[in-house]
């Protein structure tokens, strides 16, 4: 069945646009909800200045995304955990963690644009991605550190349950 969208729907389609989408789709998701009609000569030409809209927006979205990419090339951050001896640390570090740190140095980054395979759990220096869309990607360094409190901390905590 053809049906004229108008809402964009991640992985359908963007307002305007007319698609050939399964006639249960169409029925009992999109038009029910109102994200798409039927594709009639006067509601194409009344959703053709919607469309138009949006995509001047999603320029003017993906123009910030690449100015942020450019900042973003070869920035490091530095994110303090407690570990042990051998550099394992007690906890892991996030993507939602790296997101943070680079939100608090001024970069408008949410952990689901920082591509990590699986949490930081060891003291060392990694190259994380940042994906900004699907063709905008780059690497920050990320330099996870050794608390130097938990290790002061670990010896005074000793020395007191001794002393009782």
């Amino acid at each position: 069945m053809k049906v004229l969208l108008t809402q964009t729907i991640e992985r359908t389609g963007i307002v305007g646009e007319v698609l050939e989408v399964s006639d249960g789709f169409a029925r009992n998701y999109l038009l029910p909800k109102g994200l798409a009609i039927q594709p009639t000569e006067g509601n194409i030409k009344r959703l053709e200045a919607s469309r138009k809209e949006y995509e001047a927006k999603l320029a003017a979205i993906r123009k910030d995304k690449e100015a942020l990419l450019e900042k973003l090339k070869g920035f490091e951050i530095t994110v303090v955990r407690a570990a042990n001896d051998e550099g394992h640390l007690f906890g892991s570090v996030s993507r939602r963690d790296i997101a943070e740190e680079l939100t608090k140095a001024g970069f408008v980054v949410t952990g689901d644009d920082v591509k990590l395979d699986e949490p930081l759990r060891r003291v060392d220096t990694f190259n994380v991605p940042v994906a900004l869309a699907a063709d905008l990607r780059t690497d920050v360094k990320v330099w996870v550190v050794r608390e130097k409190a938990a290790e002061a901390a670990v010896p005074e905590a000793a020395a007191e349950a001794k002393a009782e």
